[in-house]
């Protein structure tokens, strides 16, 4: 799946303090391994002096502690793109974000793949760490993602859906 950010069509990015470069760097929805780097390279900010970054990834259980997860297939509906623009527009209007990204993964993980990324730089640690945190709070709340999740013991359930 295609990035969602820089579209024709899309709403303007959301702009940092002062009107100068997009608070909103790269938002993406891919079907291919996720990068890091690449995403702590998007949020990179000399005006920032506290960057937070959080990296989802496939664990080996459920909430049930019998549950042993042996791989998840996610699952977007095609708004996720439009939604997870909302959801980090709002974030970036919320809290003095200098840089936003998220990305987040498709199709067939296996235990221990990243799943998401989300970073965010701010002026201060504690604002990167609040914006951060509602951004993939929101995120896996609001954009449609599904997970389907599958067992050692055969069975299957879908999260979120």
């Amino acid at each position: 799946m295609a990035p969602v950010s820089g579209a024709p069509g899309e709403s303007a990015p959301a702009r940092r303090a002062g009107g100068s470069a997009p608070a909103v760097r790269l938002l993406a929805i891919r079907d291919t391994p996720l990068s890091v780097d690449e995403v702590l390279a998007a949020v990179g900010d000399d005006a920032a002096g506290g960057t937070a970054l959080f990296v989802g990834t496939v664990r080996d259980h459920d909430e049930r502690p019998d549950a042993l997860v042996t791989g998840l297939s996610y699952t977007a509906h095609p708004t996720a793109g439009t939604e997870l623009r909302r959801v980090a527009e709002k974030v970036a209007a919320d809290f003095p974000v200098r840089a936003l990204a998220a990305v987040h993964r498709v199709g067939d993980l296996r235990v221990g793949d990243i799943a998401v990324v989300v970073a965010v730089a701010c002026p201060h640690r504690g604002e990167a760490f609040a914006a951060s945190r509602r951004l993939i709070d929101d995120l896996k709340r609001e954009v449609p993602i599904w997970k389907h999740q599958t067992f050692a013991d055969g069975g299957q359930t879908w999260v979120g859906a």
